[in-house]
């Protein structure tokens, strides 16, 4: 038995590297259970849940610790294209165990949290860079905005195009990551939300609704931001009425804010992207389609380890993960020893 163990790289109660990573590909898209039956169905043989939960954890936080390194400015030149870049925060459910008691599942506590995912990539690519993280706040995200533009060709030369919902963290984020190389638009389908809120005040009727809404659209387009806060100002309402019940004051409040950020004309010009569609699209593929399932929840570092590992395969690192773990020593997944062998709460 033991000149099979050796030449098979396994140890005794163990996975091989080869069932490992078919462990992990199967759990890095379907619940733990499902993977399970994947691999009964596909290979023959049964495997614990309890062991797939400890196996893809174990390399999902091997994926994350692998990417979190100190990141510096560029000094050398990037692409001379734009880079677009986008951020954007969606909700995941996360579960606190009760610390009293043996039975950790009565007293545990429920809450959401917000994973910040992150894309770029080079003007007219059809392949961005994500990054992602729950824990560490816009710090964090902002670094993992810094590292996805430096993987697309971000250089000490190259312009940013940052485009998102106008959230305070994101445009700060930006400022601070890019400098004067970063430029802030905000999704022009969200500034659309605060104009259709007014337009209802302003004009009831529905076919007279729509035509200062496109009227709007069009100013903005074209550089004509005054126009549109001409058009807001005289139907705002009076002071004492509060901002609930006040759409065109705060319709012309918001915009008047913000109006550095608001150059669709510019950016139509160089045929770079006004709404940030792809960065919501990309949570559900991303993060919520593991992450977010009906009756899911997550302790929060298994929930930043399973999306550092579905960003992984995303960004095409899958194999040159397992490359470089078949150079080294059995990885430390590669123990099923009973003691090891405990359900853990996904």
């Amino acid at each position: 038995m033991r000149p099979f163990v050796l030449g098979a790289k396994v140890s005794p109660l163990g996975c091989s590297r080869p069932l490992q990573r078919a462990i992990v590909d199967f759990a890095a898209d379907q619940p733990f259970a499902q993977a399970r039956a994947k691999l009964e169905e596909h290979y023959g043989f049964a495997i614990g849940e309890s062991t797939i939960q400890r196996i893809t954890f174990a390399h999902a936080q091997a994926m994350q610790e692998s990417h979190r390194r100190d990141l510096e400015f560029p000094e050398t030149p990037g692409l001379s294209k734009p880079i677009v870049v986008e951020t954007d925060g969606g909700m995941v459910p996360i579960v606190e165990p009760s610390s009293e008691g043996k039975d950790k599942r009565k007293g545990k506590t429920l809450s959401w949290r917000e994973a910040k995912l992150s894309l770029a990539h080079a003007q007219g690519s059809c392949t961005p860079v994500y990054a992602g993280s729950i824990e560490g706040g816009v710090e964090e995200a902002g670094r993992q905005l810094l590292s996805c533009a430096v993987r697309a060709g971000f250089g000490a030369n190259s312009r940013v195009h940052a485009v998102g919902d106008g959230a305070p963290w994101i445009v700060g984020q930006v400022e601070q990551q890019f400098g004067d190389q970063g430029c802030y638009l905000i999704d022009f389908y969200h500034v659309c939300e605060y104009l259709a809120a007014a337009s209802e005040a302003i004009a009831p009727d529905p076919v007279a609704r729509d035509a200062w809404m496109e009227t709007q659209k069009e100013a903005l387009k074209g550089g004509r931001l005054d126009a549109v806060m001409r058009a807001l100002a005289g139907h705002c309402e009076p002071p004492e009425v509060d901002d609930e019940h006040a759409p065109v004051r705060t319709c012309h409040r918001y915009l008047g804010a913000r109006a550095d950020h608001l150059n669709y004309r510019q950016a139509l010009a160089e045929g770079l992207p006004i709404g940030s569609g792809e960065i919501e699209s990309a949570h559900r593929y991303v993060a919520q389609q593991r992450l977010k399932r009906p009756g899911a929840w997550w302790r929060v570092e298994h929930a930043e380890h399973m999306l550092a590992l579905r960003i992984n395969r995303i960004n095409g690192d899958w194999d040159a993960y397992w490359k470089a773990l078949a150079l080294q020593r059995a990885a430390a997944a590669n123990d099923n020893s009973p003691n090891k062998s405990l359900r853990r709460t996904a």
